[in-house]
């Protein structure tokens, strides 16, 4: 048995205990420790943003935050978006639009997205791009992806039910 940090959290929703070492990262949690794998590590230094995760509803780095500092926390990761095989109005757009080709920034994107729509359901291109800003691209372009969020918004703002 592993000794190290006992934490408690709750991510997307249900709770979760694990043991990290001190030093171990929320990405490498939720990675290697939780088997949560659709936040990715593309750079390890908070500058690309494919390891976006909502951590107390504020949009992080994973690779950045401690697993250690989870705890207590309410963790939102791409998983959690769908709702069974319902896919959330994000996902579905994004494929709907092609704004994706080899993967590794996505669950970022969509992260990202969700919570600038959590906080401005109607918001501009231009607020679109800024609230997308800390996640980078190789492969895309980014008009595909701001069409997809615009599009998601307003599906969104007509629907029922909170995503």
């Amino acid at each position: 048995m592993m000794a190290g940090i006992a934490v408690s959290t709750n991510i997307n929703s249900d709770n979760a205990e694990f043991l990290c070492h001190a030093d171990e990262t929320l990405l490498d949690v939720l990675r290697d420790r939780l088997g949560l794998m659709g936040a990715k590590e593309g750079c390890g230094t908070g500058d690309c943003g494919a390891c976006s995760i909502i951590l107390d509803d504020r949009l992080v780095c994973s690779c950045l935050v401690l697993g250690a500092e989870a705890e207590g926390g309410r963790i939102e990761t791409v998983e959690g978006m769908a709702q069974g095989d319902q896919l959330h109005p994000l996902q579905q757009k994004f494929l709907e639009h092609a704004a994706l080709q080899c993967g590794i920034c996505t669950p970022g994107f969509l992260i990202a997205a969700k919570d600038l729509l959590a906080k401005n359901p109607d918001p501009t291109e231009e607020e679109i791009r800024f609230g997308l800003a800390g996640n980078l691209c190789r492969c895309t372009g980014y008009d595909k992806i701001v069409r997809a969020v615009q599009d998601a918004a307003g599906v969104m703002r007509g629907a029922d039910h909170e995503f």
